[in-house]
């Protein structure tokens, strides 16, 4: 798979303490399984403001946010970024650990970015939407 190594032309993100503690064990421990994917997560990590979870501002794509972004590949869709364990496709449940997943945490409405697929090929994605997720009870462990 073809990989930007660099953060050169990739818009700021911004994540909270809370999901950059997780995602970060998370990269760390999938990089013998999901090589390629867990090297960009952290690449992503590392890039991001960390925020305390309370002053995320309300339109940042996060762990459990419900996003309409339109790429290259498709007009529109709608998903919601989940850990792998939670992940359903058919049911727009997208992993973190895959190569779109990777690219839409941090992203806020309006802003685009260029990542890669599993085949290798280049694609575009605009955030056009992001709706948090309603506080429940219970957080997902990883």
């Amino acid at each position: 798979m073809t990989k930007f190594n660099t953060t050169a032309g990739k818009p700021p993100i911004v994540v909270s303490d809370e999901d950059y503690g997780r995602l970060t064990k998370l990269a760390t421990a999938a990089l013998d399984r999901f090589p390629d994917v867990a090297e960009e997560l952290q690449i992503e990590m590392e890039r991001a403001q960390v925020l305390s979870t309370a002053t995320i501002p309300e339109g940042v794509v996060q762990m459990g946010s419900t996003v309409e972004y339109h790429s290259d590949v498709e007009q529109r869709r709608r998903i919601t970024l989940v850990y792998p364990g939670e992940a359903d496709i058919a049911e727009g449940r997208v992993s973190i650990l895959t190569p779109i997943g990777a690219a839409l945490i941090g992203l806020s409405a309006g802003q685009s970015i260029r990542w890669v697929s599993r085949d290798g090929r280049e694609h575009v994605l605009t955030v056009l939407k992001v709706e948090q997720p309603v506080a429940s009870a219970t957080p997902t462990v990883v």
